[in-house]
């Protein structure tokens, strides 16, 4: 048999010249897939370089050269399965059809869809990389709360836009008349899905009212933390304990909210429990010498006190009150711990002392022994 006969031998429908070239297409698109779609995100590159913030070449390409690999090799798949004309064209397709190839070419028109949808989704990935370069430029924190926010939104549109062009094109739904008659099924779906409407509602209020920012240390409820992103439903907060908190974000517009991190000062405020053995004398220059200890430190504010407040049995309290003016956590620690070291530089330095607090402890005696009911008192420092 000479090799013009093989490759004219029919099988299944086709010759067998038919299925070498189809699999001659495959083997193409398979081997430089990744070729043209490097090819191609390189060509698309050099016409946006200029705008893309520093982003480089080779983080482009590693956003699309998977989908768009995807897509080339489906679009030469489909061009090797029209020689065997199979799956059929769309516009072949009948109800008299086998339901293999109708399947089939379903499924092929899913892939492709879905893959110009997964290569918008890099765009969105990309895009978001480049906008995040421009906000590292300039101090507004909106930006870092604003990119995030507006890539999960695009990136649903996206995934819509996908969800509707596969009922058209390969089910044959007409989206319009389905959108249309969700008018009156969506008043049910608003009534099921209230509480998430809300969320969403109050998460573009949070965008216009701009009560904080991520990166901001905020307390709403009994939930302390530092806001770390805010989404379509809810915010996430990164709490002292490292635990990652979610307040929906009608919680967050709804309860009284408050913004630590635009304090101008933190306050502290303690008392200084001095024995009684501390002179008057003693006491004056402790005053004195304290205030001016705390009016020393360059963060601290003018509004400093440091008076003796009351007499009690225990001991002759001072109470001491001051502003650090940072709304760095770590630094005011740092400021507190130098300003109470001071203070009790002052108390030596005087010759003062602070008074111990003692608890009277009563002892019963063993049962059986009630003469032995004589309380005993023990102090504990």
């Amino acid at each position: 048999m000479t090799l013009q006969e093989i490759l004219q031998y029919r099988f299944l429908g086709n010759n067998v010249g038919a299925y070498l070239t189809c699999l001659g297409i495959l083997l193409f698109g398979l081997a430089f897939k990744t070729l043209l779609s490097r090819l191609l995100s390189k060509l698309v590159f050099r016409f946006i370089r200029k705008r893309t913030e520093g982003v480089s070449e080779q983080q482009f390409q590693a956003l699309l050269i998977q989908p768009v690999s995807v897509v080339i090799f489906l679009i030469t798949a489909y061009f090797a399965f029209q020689v065997l004309d199979y799956p059929v064209r769309s516009s072949d397709i009948r109800r008299n059809e086998p339901w293999p190839q109708v399947a089939l070419f379903r499924l092929f028109q899913l892939a492709v869809i879905w893959g110009i949808g997964w290569i918008g989704l890099r765009i969105i990935d990309f895009l978001v990389m480049v906008f995040q370069r421009r906000a590292e430029a300039t101090p507004s924190r909106l930006n870092n709360q604003l990119i995030p926010f507006a890539k999960d939104l695009l990136k649903v549109l996206v995934l819509t836009l996908t969800f509707l062009v596969m009922l058209s094109k390969v089910f044959g739904v007409n989206v319009t008349a389905l959108i249309g008659g969700l008018g009156i099924g969506g008043l049910a779906v608003a009534f099921a899905a209230k509480e998430s409407l809300e969320n969403l509602i109050a998460s573009f209020t949070i965008f216009l009212d701009r009560p904080f920012a991520v990166g901001d240390l905020v307390e709403v409820g009994n939930v302390t933390g530092t806001v770390e992103k805010v989404g379509f439903r809810s915010t996430r907060l990164r709490t002292a304990e490292k635990s990652y908190v979610t307040v929906p974000n009608k919680a967050m517009i709804d309860k009284p909210l408050d913004n630590l991190s635009l304090r101008t000062a933190r306050r502290v405020n303690f008392t200084l429990a001095l024995s009684h053995a501390t002179t008057s004398q003693q006491l004056h220059r402790i005053v004195e010498e304290g205030k001016r200890a705390l009016e020393e430190n360059p963060l601290v504010t003018k509004e400093v006190q440091v008076q003796f407040a009351a007499l009690t049995p225990a001991a002759k309290e001072v109470t001491v009150q001051y502003f650090v003016e940072t709304t760095n956590y770590d630094e005011y620690l740092q400021v507190k711990e130098q300003l109470n070291y001071r203070l009790v530089e002052v108390v030596e330095a005087v010759g003062g002392s602070f008074a111990s607090t003692g608890t009277t402890v009563v002892q019963l005696a063993p049962a059986g022994h009630l003469d032995g009911l004589n309380p005993v008192t023990t102090p504990v420092v």
